[in-house]
């Protein structure tokens, strides 16, 4: 029996090394209903012409604002009931949708499922397994979210180019939204050294997000 809609939101900027791979793990995914929303965000190389190969992607273009915006963008244009991220230099197991599907399925109050994690091509100071236990270590690349709490969120800030993925995690524990973890690997993360995955760690960007979360906290109490 079919589950509810899925979006898989896939930004991306100069992506053509390593997309079609990325698009190919998920048209091989094993559940049904899902789309894939593609946000181009301003590229340059042939991602254009890569994307116009694949008939059955809702493609949306929009000049280079950074991931966060092309995410939102991306979100906008999408159906789903359940919405799932995705970097245009990663990998799917065939079997994503359906475990984080089937979880917010069984489980009603969680408003966010996340999973653990495989490196791709590691550098040297990364184990090649590297899952992690924890919520804060979990990449929310690893997300399935339902849309309902997304927008509740407002999505993803614009203004961060870096960590926004951080940021919305913060938010999410700050309205006190459940998040699971499942202990299956669902997201093959690549590390190439030119992807953002390098630089999502910003301390400074993190450091204005605690700022940020601050000062609602300090605003709602006045």
């Amino acid at each position: 029996m079919p589950g509810p809609s899925v979006s898989a939101i896939i930004p991306v900027y100069n992506g053509e090394q390593f997309l079609a791979t990325a698009l190919e793990s998920v048209l091989a995914q094993d559940y049904v209903p899902f789309e894939i929303v593609v946000c181009d965000d301003g590229s340059t190389d042939s991602t254009p012409e890569l994307l116009a190969s694949y008939p059955t992607l809702t493609v949306v273009r929009q000049e280079n604002l950074g991931a966060a915006a092309a995410r939102n963008a991306a979100v906008a244009a999408s159906a789903g009931e359940l919405v799932a991220f995705f970097d245009a230099d990663d990998e799917w197991p065939a079997n994503r949708l359906t475990l984080q599907a089937r979880y917010l399925v069984e489980h009603p109050e969680a408003g966010c499922v996340l999973g653990r994690q495989e490196w791709l091509n590691p550098p040297p100071w990364l184990t090649r397994d590297a899952r992690f236990g924890d919520l804060d270590g979990i990449p929310l690349l690893s997300a399935m979210i339902r849309r309902s709490v997304f927008d509740e969120l407002g999505g993803f800030d614009p203004t961060f180019r870096v960590a926004e993925d951080t940021d919305l995690l913060i938010r999410m524990r700050e309205r006190g939204i459940d998040i699971a973890i499942l202990p299956e690997i669902i997201l093959y993360r690549r590390f190439h050294g030119a992807n953002l995955t390098a630089e999502r760690s910003s301390p400074s960007a993190l450091v204005r997000s605690l700022r940020q979360k601050l000062e609602r906290e300090r605003d709602s109490s006045a």
